[in-house]
C-alpha cells in the first residue's frame, strides 16, 4: 500500500515537472519570436528613417538647382530685355540717318524740309546737353594739366592689383584687393597702417560671396562696386559694413571685349570723379572705342550713355576727372604712360584738344588708375607697387 502512494507521488511530481518545462519552453518561444519581431521593426524604422533622411538630401540638391536655374533665368530675363532696348535705340538711330540721307535725293521742297528737321535735331541736341547738364554738376569744370609728383607708397601683392579709399566717406580707411580675381578686402585704419603692415593675416578681411573680374572696382559711400567673375556685364552692389550685395545691374553692351588692350583681365572698369559713379568699357560695334556710362549708384540705373573717340588699342587704363575721361596709353613691354586722348561729355561732339600728359619717368606698366576727388589724387597699381599721382588743374576756357 505504501509502494503505491509512493508511486502515485512519484507520477504526479513528474507530471508537474514536464508540465512547467514545457511552460517554459513555450515562454522561451514566445520571447524569442517577440524578439524577432521587434528586431524586425527596428529595422524597418531605420530604413524608413534613412529613406527620409536620402529623400530630404535629395530635396535639398534639387531646391538649390532649381534655385540656381531661376536666379540664373532672372539674369538671363534682365540681360536680353537690356540688350532688345539697346538695339531698339540703335535702330532708331539707323533710321533717322536712313531718312536723313534719303531725303538728300529728293525736290527743293524737300530740301527746305530738312533744312527744318536739321534745326530740329540740333534744337533737341541743346535740350538734351542742358538736361544733362542739370544732372551733372556743371561747376564742376576743371580740367587736367598736369601730373605733379609721384610717391610709391609700398610694394606688395601681385603683379595685377587694385588699392583705394573711399572718396564718398570721410575717414582714412584704406582698403586693398588683390589680383584681378578674388573674393578678399584687407581693410586698414589708414595709409600709415597700411605701409607698416607686415603681416597682411592680421588686417581686418571682408570676404565677398562671388569674386571679382579685372581690377574695375571701386569702393563709394561704403559700398564696393564690382564686375562678378564669370558673367558677361554684371555689376554688384555690395555693402561692407553690412557683408551683404544690396544691388546688381547689367550693363548694356559691356563685356565683349577688355575695356584696355594691354591689360585684357578688366572688361568692365568702373570710375567715381565729382559727379559720382561710372563705368568705361570698350565695344567692337564701334571700332574697338571706349563707352562711358553715367550710373546712378543709388538705383543702379544708366542715365546716360556716351560713344567716346578714344580707342582701346595699346591702352593700359583711364580715370575720370570732373565728368572727363582721360586714357592712358603704353607700350606692349611697358614704358612711359601717357595720357593721349581725352573726351568731355558736354563737348561730345568737339572734344578740346590737350597737349600729350606724361606721367613721371618710371618704366612700367599700370594695371588700375583710379582719381579719389576728395584728394584729388590717382590712386594706381603698377606692377606689384601701389601709387600716388598728384595732379594739376585748371578751370577750363
Amino acid at each position: 500500500m505504501a509502494n503505491l502512494q509512493l508511486r502515485f507521488l512519484l507520477v504526479s511530481l513528474f507530471t508537474s515537472i514536464v508540465g512547467e518545462a514545457q511552460y517554459v519552453m513555450q515562454d522561451a518561444a514566445l520571447m524569442h519570436y517577440i524578439d524577432r519581431r521587434f528586431q524586425s521593426l527596428e529595422n524597418r524604422l531605420e530604413k524608413c528613417n534613412q529613406d527620409i533622411m536620402d529623400y530630404v538630401e535629395e530635396f535639398r540638391d534639387f531646391s538649390k538647382r532649381i534655385i540656381s536655374r531661376l536666379e540664373g533665368l532672372n539674369v538671363y530675363k534682365t540681360e536680353f530685355k537690356n540688350e532688345v532696348e539697346h538695339l531698339l535705340t540703335r535702330v532708331e538711330r539707323a533710321q533717322r540717318d536712313i531718312d536723313y540721307f534719303a531725303s538728300g535725293r529728293d525736290s527743293d521742297a524737300c530740301v527746305e524740309v530738312d533744312e527744318d528737321l536739321v534745326e530740329q535735331q540740333q534744337i533737341e541736341e541743346a535740350e538734351e546737353r542742358r538736361k544733362i547738364k542739370l544732372v551733372l554738376n556743371a561747376s564742376c569744370d576743371n580740367m587736367l594739366t598736369g601730373i605733379k609728383s609721384l610717391k610709391i607708397v609700398k610694394k606688395t601683392g601681385d603683379a595685377h592689383g587694385s588699392w583705394m579709399k573711399d572718396p564718398g566717406k570721410n575717414h582714412p580707411k584704406i582698403y586693398f584687393l588683390n589680383r584681378s580675381k578674388n573674393n578678399v578686402i584687407l581693410e586698414f585704419a589708414n595709409i600709415r597702417a597700411f605701409m607698416e603692415s607686415s603681416n597682411m593675416l592680421a588686417t581686418r578681411r571682408v570676404i565677398l560671396p562671388t569674386h571679382w573680374q579685372g581690377t574695375g572696382h571701386v569702393i563709394y559711400k561704403g559700398f564696393l562696386f564690382y564686375h562678378r567673375y564669370g558673367s558677361l556685364n554684371e555689376i554688384i552692389k555690395y555693402n561692407i559694413h553690412k557683408r551683404n550685395i544690396t544691388d546688381r545691374m547689367l550693363l548694356p553692351g559691356a563685356g565683349q571685349m577688355p575695356a584696355y588692350e594691354l591689360f585684357p583681365t578688366t572688361k568692365i572698369d568702373l570710375a567715381i570723379d565729382e559727379q559720382g559713379l561710372w563705368a568705361i568699357h570698350a565695344e567692337p560695334d564701334i571700332g574697338g572705342n571706349l563707352v562711358i556710362t553715367k550710373i546712378n549708384h543709388h538705383t543702379m540705373a544708366v542715365e546716360y550713355t556716351w560713344d567716346t573717340s578714344c580707342n582701346s588699342k595699346n591702352a593700359e587704363a583711364a580715370f575720370m576727372v570732373c565728368k572727363t575721361l582721360y586714357v592712358v596709353y603704353n607700350t606692349p613691354n611697358g614704358g612711359t604712360s601717357r595720357i593721349e586722348c581725352v573726351y568731355n561729355v558736354l563737348d561730345a561732339l568737339n572734344t578740346y584738344e590737350v597737349p600729350v600728359l606724361h606721367f613721371p619717368k618710371r618704366y612700367g606698366s599700370h594695371s588700375m588708375m583710379h582719381y579719389n576727388p576728395r584728394e584729388k589724387e590717382v590712386f594706381a597699381w603698377g606692377d606689384g607697387s601701389q601709387i600716388i599721382y598728384k595732379l594739376e588743374t585748371n578751370q577750363k576756357v
